[in-house]
Formats: structure tokens, C-alpha cells, sequence
């Protein structure tokens, strides 16, 4: 069956963020001049999904309202005459047919899925996890249902990451069957280094089958209550296969401030529109001390004059 539909998870509170997420979500934070999801969104339509189901929680009305038509700001647009403008705001709202399911309560990753089977239904989904923005010629989305047509079975994104950091991951164990695909033997949810049965992380894309629902049912609560979709995924794969594709590209986890940062500098640097102008801005910073250069002397002379970067 085609890749149709996928599920966006936004119901986190965004804690890393805090105080700037106590009234805003974490998943409208502006990546240079796009919220963050609207990059995963962008990725779903590119890769040929025609319908969106996004899990939101209270106080994320603001997502909504972004892939909502803003008649009064097209109005004032228009009046204005900034056809650029209006055609971008409109062109937002125009993007997929975007549906609202809201987690109530913060049961794990595995519940906020469980909440959309009755938009999914019987077929297989993309699960997408807006804080891993990636940047590929070729939407990663669109690599994995590619890998999908020819296994059909669920698919899992991964990367190499250091062994200092499998801790912070789902990590797979998995055997090799082309370039980039490996068929999955087993998976650990954040092992300790020593433990890890490879450097193969998970990130957040997934194609999964429709039985991952019956899977997730089946799986039992976490010490905090909470269902963890990698537990769902090791009872799934006991009943089918599940295949782990080491995508083209490169990821940035924005779900922190740090990984926010070096998204946002490098996604820059790569804007011909301000690019350049930026670029000289962060040559003229003393990374010793995190500001700007002050000029000096010329030997010789009062006048002063620019340090060099």
C-alpha cells in the first residue's frame, strides 16, 4: 500500500526551552525565519504525503493556528501590494490536509501515536519527530519510503553517533543487506556505552506498519507511566521484520538549546540572502570571550583600525 498519511508529534512541554517555552511551543521556535515544524511539515509534502495528523497537548493552539488561513494579515498584505509576502503566508496554510489530535495526558512517546489510530486506520504511517530538522538534496523522508517499496516493512532512521552518546538513543542491533539498509536483530532504549550493540542510533523518522498499534497495547508502562515506542517496536519486530536505513543528510537536533544554535548558524551560512553579511558578522566575534572584536591601533599612529578576523 502507498505512503499516504504521517503523524507529527508536538505534544512535549519543551522544558529544555523553558522560560521561553512556558507560553510558546517548543515546535513554533523560529529556525532562522520558519518555525521548526514547518520544516518536517515542508519534508512530508516534498516526500509525497498527502495527509498530516498532528499530536498537540494544551497551550499549543499557536500550531494550528500557523497552518491556518490568517485572513486579516492576507488582507493587509494585500493592501499593501507585498505579493512576495502574501503568496508565502497563504502558500503555508495550502501545504497538506492538516489533522489535530490532542494528547491529554504525557504518556510516552508509544500513547501519542496510539492517539491517531482512528485517523491512520488500518495502513502504514510516517511518524516524524519535529526537533530532528534534516537538511538532504533528497527529502529523508522520501529515501525511506523508497526503502519501504522494497520491503514492506517498518522502517527506522538512523546515524552513526559517537559511543560517548548512544545513551541518549534507541540503538539498533542489525544485520546488513544493501548500502544503508540493515535488517534489525534486536533494539535497546539508551544503553550504557559498554552495552550498545552498535553505534546505530535512532532519530526521529519512521515508517511503521499499522500493527505497531496492536504492539503498542501490548506494551507495558515505563517506571514513570509512560509507553515508550521502542518497546513497542521489540514486540513488533517478534511478529515481523523491521528494517533500519541510514539516511543522506545532515541532522540537527533542535530539541535543545545548543543543537537549536548550531542549527540555526549553519542554516544561515547557507542563505544567499543573508549569508554572507552573517558570515562576516561571526568573523568579527573573539570566540574567546563571545564578543565583537574591538579595533586597534596601527603601530605608529592614533588612528585606529579594524582587527583582522
Amino acid at each position: 500500500m502507498r505512503l499516504r498519511k504521517a503523524v507529527v508529534l508536538a505534544a512535549g512541554w519543551g522544558t529544555r526551552f523553558l522560560p521561553a517555552t512556558k507560553a510558546q511551543p517548543k515546535e513554533m521556535l523560529p529556525l532562522v525565519d520558519k518555525p521548526i515544524i514547518q520544516y518536517v511539515v515542508e519534508e512530508l509534502v516534498a516526500s509525497g504525503i498527502e495527509q498530516i495528523v498532528i499530536v498537540t497537548a494544551l497551550g499549543k493552539r499557536a500550531i494550528e493556528d500557523h497552518f491556518d488561513r490568517s485572513f486579516e494579515l492576507e488582507a493587509a498584505l494585500e493592501k499593501k501590494g507585498d505579493t512576495r509576502l502574501l503568496a508565502l503566508v497563504r502558500g503555508i496554510s495550502d501545504l497538506a490536509r492538516i489533522y489535530y489530535v490532542r494528547q491529554k495526558e504525557q504518556l510516552g512517546v508509544g500513547h501519542a501515536v496510539l492517539t491517531t489510530e482512528d485517523i491512520v486506520g488500518n495502513e502504514p504511517f510516517a511518524l516524524c519527530f519535529p526537533d530532528d530538522v534534516i537538511d538532504a538534496p533528497v527529502p529523508a523522508m522520501a529515501q525511506m519510503m523508497e526503502v519501504y517499496s522494497r520491503y514492506r516493512c517498518s522502517v527506522l532512521a538512523v546515524e552513526e553517533v559517537p559511543l560517548s552518546e548512544v545513551h541518549k538513543y534507541g540503538v539498533i542491533e542489525g544485520h546488513p543487506v544493501e548500502e544503508r539498509v540493515s535488517q534489525v536483530r534486536n533494539l535497546v532504549e539508551k544503553p550504557d556505552p559498554s552495552e550498545a550493540p552498535s553505534t546505530l542510533a535512532i532519530v526521529g523518522r519512521y515508517i511503521l506498519t499499522p500493527e505497531i498499534f496492536e504492539a503498542i497495547r501490548a506494551t507495558r508502562p515505563g517506571k514513570l507511566g509512560e509507553i515508550q515506542i521502542t518497546d513497542a517496536l521489540r514486540i513488533l519486530l517478534e511478529r515481523q521484520a523491521i528494517y533500519a536505513y541510514r539516511f543522506e543528510g545532515a541532522r540537527y537536533d533542535t530539541g535543545t538549546p545548543l543543537g537549536f544554535l548550531k542549527a540555526s548558524v549553519e542554516m544561515a551560512l547557507r542563505r544567499p540572502d543573508i549569508g554572507p553579511e552573517f558570515r562576516a558578522y561571526l568573523e568579527s566575534i573573539d570566540l574567546a570571550n563571545g564578543r565583537r572584536k574591538q579595533p586597534k591601533a596601527r603601530p605608529g599612529s592614533d588612528t585606529l583600525v579594524e582587527a583582522k578576523a
